[in-house]
């Protein structure tokens, strides 16, 4: 059986790309005025009455082309790819038409001569169509290029939480086994806790989390790597009041932190150490950090780079380039910072 044929017509019902549209049409409006020629270079009125009209002509075509989008992805593709083409050269031709009577009516001489009507409308309606084809290809390939970060960003979520699965649940069991006879109800605890754990990473189907849901799979991960450690780990969490819990965040952000400050610092110490989360509002940026003791970067591998790419890619992509986040060795102590723009 055949895989069903993906619509490939952009959606010029959101305001961003009708905005896009305009921003297009008026560009070329400007280099046409610029450019070098034998007449006499246009006035600030010719100007104004062009860009009207091209902007006027771009918006017609723009809301056309949001109601013909479901015939259009309903066409085979060869069909589809010649009426997104027809559509401009009608509609310019047609408005073309229409302008230019319009201006022989009033006297105004904005168009070409009556002699030369047509070559005006054939004019406004090969450049329309040049314009629509160049426009309809950068959307096409704007939109299959943010489909393939999506894409990228959902394989990297299920990487990390393929990685959550062996080491630390098979950790878990062991500690587990330990306490079934010893401490039935701490066993039945951990139980609890490992299953609303493995719940919220991996049985939802969505990619989407909140800052609530992150802090309390950071919490779920950690009371149970407690239960392992004993002593050995210590925890600080400093949550403030203040903060957006209802904030969507991508799925995986604070967790894997908090695992690689467990797995890469604490574990790999005699002594073990404390690790401290924090989350709180500095100014219009929402800051949250994670501290743990670590050997220096020599003595240590680089096993929670991986991680940490993963999530930066993840953030600049929900957030863009206002996400920040860094890490740092420094005093015996490693820290990892994301510092997220608040809406």
């Amino acid at each position: 059986m055949a895989a069903p044929r993906q619509p490939w017509f952009p959606d010029f019902c959101r305001m961003p790309r009708i905005a896009a549209v305009l921003g297009i049409t008026e560009l070329v409006v400007v280099i046409i005025a610029l450019a070098p020629t034998h007449a006499q270079r246009w006035s600030a009125q010719e100007f104004i009455a062009a860009s009207v009209f091209a902007l006027w002509l771009a918006l017609t075509l723009a809301v056309i082309y949001c109601k013909a989008k479901p015939m259009i992805d309903r066409l085979p593709a060869a069909l589809a790819f010649g009426a997104a083409t027809l559509l401009p050269l009608v509609v310019a031709a047609f408005g073309a038409w229409c302008v230019q009577q319009i201006d022989m009516g009033l006297g105004l001489g904005y168009t070409l001569p009556a002699a030369d009507q047509w070559r005006f409308a054939a004019s406004v309606a090969a450049l329309a169509v040049l314009i629509a084809a160049l426009a309809l290809r950068y959307f096409y390939v704007r939109e299959q290029w943010q489909a393939q970060v999506q894409a990228q960003a959902k394989a990297q979520v299920d990487a990390l939480q393929a990685r959550i699965r062996p080491h630390f649940l098979f950790n878990s069991m062991n500690t587990i086994a330990s306490l079934v006879r010893r401490d039935p109800d701490t066993a039945e605890r951990v139980v609890e806790d490992l299953s609303e754990l493995f719940r919220a990473a991996l049985g939802s189907e969505r990619d989407a989390s909140t800052l609530a849901e992150e802090l309390h799979l950071a919490e779920r991960y950690l009371a149970i790597e407690a239960l392992r450690f004993g002593d050995r780990l210590q925890q600080r969490w400093e949550i403030g009041d203040d903060i957006p819990k209802s904030l969507p965040l991508p799925r995986l952000i604070l967790q894997p932190l908090v695992e690689n400050a467990v797995v890469h610092g604490v574990a790999r110490l005699p002594a073990g150490g404390e690790i401290g989360v924090s989350v709180a509002i500095e100014g219009n940026v929402l800051c949250m950090s994670v501290v743990n003791p670590a050997l220096p970067p020599r003595e240590r591998d680089a096993g929670n780079g991986h991680a940490q790419e993963s999530i930066a890619q993840r953030l600049a992509y929900q957030f863009g380039c206002a996400a920040k986040m860094t890490g740092e060795y420094r005093d015996g102590y490693y820290r990892c910072e994301v510092r997220l723009p608040l809406p």
